[in-house]
């Protein structure tokens, strides 16, 4: 009897990172579901709670020479899909080359699969050829989107019809939980993957420093690990901010850090759907987010539950920190009303509206 339950999650790790967290949660709405679920990951990284199967290509092969371990990758994985009678894939990775994609088709060959897009680069995901992407997703069975500004800008750059929005969901937290012991007493946080090409550290060190929050008593606090972390921390030094700024470890449990901050801050160059954002609203944190292309704006109700600034605008952003400081009124309402501004995110609902997809086809 044929099996259409099984589904493959295929990312590139579930390491640090919002697709990598997207993955792990997708992976617990889809258990829940009753799916049986396979995680497979191409690099050997892995961070985040794993929900059914693991199969990790990156330990396999790690000994592999580079050329040949693509190619073994890519093998093993067909086989795996084959073995397991595997129905649906979920393919959560970036997608950047037509050399590999063309291999992806191979490997998928006549399986149904819903092709992910986190982040408004989308040329990152459906490659940056208009006229390869039209053949080879034209018969997916869904692009999902992770907001409906990405999908709008699927639709427009590629003139692909067959797009999903399905918003990133959320676990609701005790914001009420435990401070830890290594956090000064006033702060606020970013939280993330560190990658300055992407969260624009610059901007969030100086505009810090701008907005005077040191003289009245606050911390930052950058919380996470990535390619930049080194260059972070050598930027801080020179700038005389070592004794205010604080780079903590990622912690998969981030939400006692975040539930004590007087709110969470967002200066990324480019975004999807940003975890940090709906993660820190779940707690009751405020947000001062920069309206970068995608995500931001779909969320933050300005002055409702947190602050939406002009984006690369150090001066905007240092007076929206010092706005949050002391306008003792508006903290409280965005406050407020954090977390019932994402209500909608929950992993039950956005567990539905993958079930409902699934059913579809």
């Amino acid at each position: 009897m044929k099996n259409n339950n099984k589904i493959a999650i295929v990312s590139a790790s579930l390491g640090l990172g919002g697709a990598e967290r997207f993955a792990s949660l997708l992976g617990l709405m889809l258990t829940n579901l009753g799916y049986e679920v396979h995680n497979i990951i191409i690099l050997n990284e892995v961070n985040y709670q794993v929900y059914g199967k693991l199969y990790n290509l990156g330990e396999i092969c790690q000994n592999d020479n580079v050329v040949f371990r693509k190619i073994k990758k890519g093998i093993l994985l067909k086989k795996y899909l084959t073995e397991n009678k595997i129905e649906y894939v979920i393919d959560n990775r970036s997608r950047p080359t037509i050399i590999r994609e063309i291999f992806t088709q191979w490997v998928y060959n006549k399986l149904k699969v819903f092709y992910m897009v986190h982040i408004s680069k989308v040329q990152m995901y459906l490659s940056p050829s208009v006229f390869f992407s039209k053949i080879v997703y034209k018969n997916a069975v869904k692009i999902v989107c992770v907001s409906k500004s990405i999908e709008q800008l699927v639709n427009v750059k590629y003139q692909i019809k067959n797009t999903k929005t399905i918003y990133n969901p959320l676990v609701f937290q005790d914001f009420n939980a435990e401070k830890p012991n290594n956090l000064p007493e006033k702060y606020f946080i970013f939280f993330g993957r560190l990658e300055e090409n992407q969260k624009n550290f610059t901007l969030l060190l100086e505009s810090f420093q701008q907005s005077q929050a040191i003289k009245q008593g606050y911390h930052l606090i950058i919380m996470g690990d990535g390619p930049s972390k080194d260059n972070l921390i050598a930027k801080i030094k020179k700038m005389f901010l070592i004794e205010y700024v604080q780079v903590l470890p990622f912690h998969e449990d981030v939400f006692p850090y975040v539930c004590h901050a007087r709110a969470s801050l967002l200066t990324s160059r480019f975004e999807g759907f940003p975890m940090s954002i709906i993660e820190s609203l779940a707690v009751g944190t405020p947000v001062i987010s920069v309206d970068c292309e995608t995500g931001p704006k779909e969320i933050i109700q300005n002055n409702f539950n947190g602050l939406l600034v002009e984006n690369n605008n150090e001066n905007a952003l240092a007076e929206a920190i010092k706005k949050m400081i002391e306008d003792e009124k508006l903290y409280q309402t965005c406050k407020n009303n954090a977390q019932k501004s994402v209500e909608h995110l929950s992993l039950t609902t956005i567990a539905q509206q993958w079930k409902q997809l699934l059913s579809e086809k």
